[in-house]
């Protein structure tokens, strides 16, 4: 049974209380500029090369604030991003965001520093929306299957075992990041929100800041055999039009993409908009998790910042602490 379901639901609680510490990417404009056209690459295909932000405020669920309204003002908007900002300024000491993260007896173990949320709703087509999820109309993700939440029940079950290194969940042992930031598919998480693409006629490579995870996208590929399981599923890609659709299958049993199954099956949709933005659309489907199939949206701003290394594994000495306290509480007075 997965273990990433634990921290993709930690993680996308965390994305929607955090603090922005950055220079937030400037929201794409309303239009196209008229003297704008879609760069290619030497094959005729569109341009989607370059370094990308994803960070936003805006959550994947509809707040009930927003309830609704797939969109909203100006004037909403930015009453929302301000109350959001102060209410989870994670510096202050009473920010509720710090219990969330650290636990309540915990020492702390971030700041503004390490938060790079952005600090604005997503704006597509010039107006801001309410949630990442644009289907169902409600904005929400759909219920999960009786199956599912079965699963889910086993896996926090099994969240709290320390018999085993691998027994902790694969995002805390720097296999891949948390909250899926590197898909597919793709979400916006609590910091490390860049990603570099680099393009080939043949292949789409997906450089992503989270945990250095790369993703490699085949174009006019097949997929490998069913019986071959991938930590990132396996991508294929076509172009339809001026948009790069990308069919992913084939994930193994430890990621479970918000409790998914080695069945989940995603289909993603780049699609360069103007100078600064590939809007980015993924429609999620596991019969076995999710009552009905549904689709998430949000832009890739285009970004001057390099792709940072992000150094896990290598400085992740709180793994031999956990084991090294776990192996100690067995040994207390009363422990089993």
């Amino acid at each position: 049974m997965t273990f990433r379901l634990a921290i993709s639901l930690g993680a996308l609680a965390l994305t929607l209380t955090a603090q922005d510490s950055k220079t937030p990417a400037k929201p794409s404009p309303a239009a196209k500029p008229r003297n704008w056209s879609v760069p290619r690459t030497p094959d005729g295909h569109p341009d989607l090369q370059g370094n990308w932000n994803t960070a936003t405020l805006t959550p994947m669920d509809r707040p009930a604030v927003f309830a609704g309204k797939a969109t909203v003002s100006d004037e909403e908007a930015r009453a929302y991003e301000k109350k959001d900002l102060a209410t989870n300024d994670i510096d202050r000491e009473d920010a509720p965001i710090l219990a969330a993260i650290n636990g309540a007896n915990a020492v702390g173990g971030y700041n503004n520093l390490f938060i790079d949320r952005g600090s604005q709703l997503i704006r597509v087509d010039g107006v801001k929306r309410s949630s990442l999820i644009v289907d169902p109309p409600d904005g929400k993700v759909p219920p999960m299957t009786p199956e599912a939440r079965t699963r889910l029940a086993a896996a926090m079950r099994s969240y709290n075992r320390y018999d085993s290194v691998k027994d902790r969940p694969v995002a805390e042992r720097c296999i891949v990041g948390f909250g899926s930031a590197s898909g597919p598919p793709m979400v916006p998480t609590l910091y490390n929100s860049n990603y570099q693409i680099v393009q080939t006629p043949d292949t789409v490579m997906i450089l992503v800041e989270m945990v250095h995870d790369v993703r490699v996208i085949r174009i006019n590929g097949t997929h490998v055999a069913k019986s071959i399981h991938k930590w990132l599923g396996d991508s294929i890609g076509h172009w339809e039009g001026d948009t790069l659709v990308v069919d992913t299958t084939n994930f193994n049993d430890q990621t479970a993409f918000r409790g998914s199954t080695e069945n989940l099956h995603v289909v993603e949709r780049f699609s360069r908009v103007d100078a600064k933005t590939i809007l980015y659309k993924a429609t999620i489907e596991d019969p076995s998790t999710f009552t009905k199939s549904w689709t998430m949206e949000y832009p890739f701003v285009a970004s001057a910042d390099p792709i940072f290394e992000y150094a896990c594994h290598e400085g992740n000495y709180a793994m031999v602490d956990i084991m090294g306290g776990a192996r100690k509480s067995d040994g207390a007075p009363g422990s089993k």
